[in-house]
């Protein structure tokens, strides 16, 4: 009797129809709120790290202008950050490496930037020479660290799959040569 109140039970909620909608809403909504999420996130990463390169660009432009000046660190990372923008604690998630290269007798850049761990940890500055010589080819690289909207989840989640802070890493580089004295 109890089998037969089931089996009939079953059978008129597996005929039924008024809620498969909901269902399918409630199995796709997580989906397509995780796409709408990470989507925003890499409109984000995109714009950090296009106008990290435009402002380093401009930096740099600036420093070819003046013909003779050696660069400080100081005032260029605060022309970086001022230029940048969408960043936060800039003056602490901002490093900046200077080398002087020999185009004649190549010897590669570390390939891994130095960047700050922690936007509370403030690094001495590495490698900010400023005393290139009259037509030396020097490379300047930008490390910048920032933590995602939403790092727990989507996009953000694998953006800092490999960092215990959980920041992000944005990198632009650009070359110049030091104008004649």
């Amino acid at each position: 009797m109890i089998a037969a109140t089931t089996a009939r039970v079953l059978r008129r909620f597996r005929s039924g129809s008024e809620a498969t909608v909901t269902v399918e809403f409630v199995l796709l909504m997580p989906l397509f709120f995780m796409f709408l999420i990470s989507t925003v996130e890499m409109g984000m990463v995109i714009l950090r790290q296009s106008q990290l390169e435009r402002a380093l660009d401009i930096a740099v432009r600036e420093i070819r202008l003046t013909t003779g000046a050696a660069p400080q660190h100081d005032v260029v990372r605060d022309q970086i950050c001022r230029l940048s923008g969408y960043t936060e604690n800039c003056a602490t998630s901002l490093r900046l490496e200077l080398v002087q290269l020999d185009p004649f007798d190549w010897e590669g850049v570390d390939p891994q930037p130095d960047c700050i761990s922690k936007p509370e940890e403030i690094l001495p500055v590495r490698g900010f020479s400023q005393d290139g010589a009259s037509n030396e080819l020097m490379l300047i690289r930008a490390c910048m660290r920032f933590r995602p909207m939403i790092s727990a989840w989507g996009l953000g989640e694998d953006l800092v799959d490999d960092d215990p802070e959980g920041l992000v890493s944005l990198i632009a580089v650009s070359a110049f040569v030091q104008e004649p004295r």
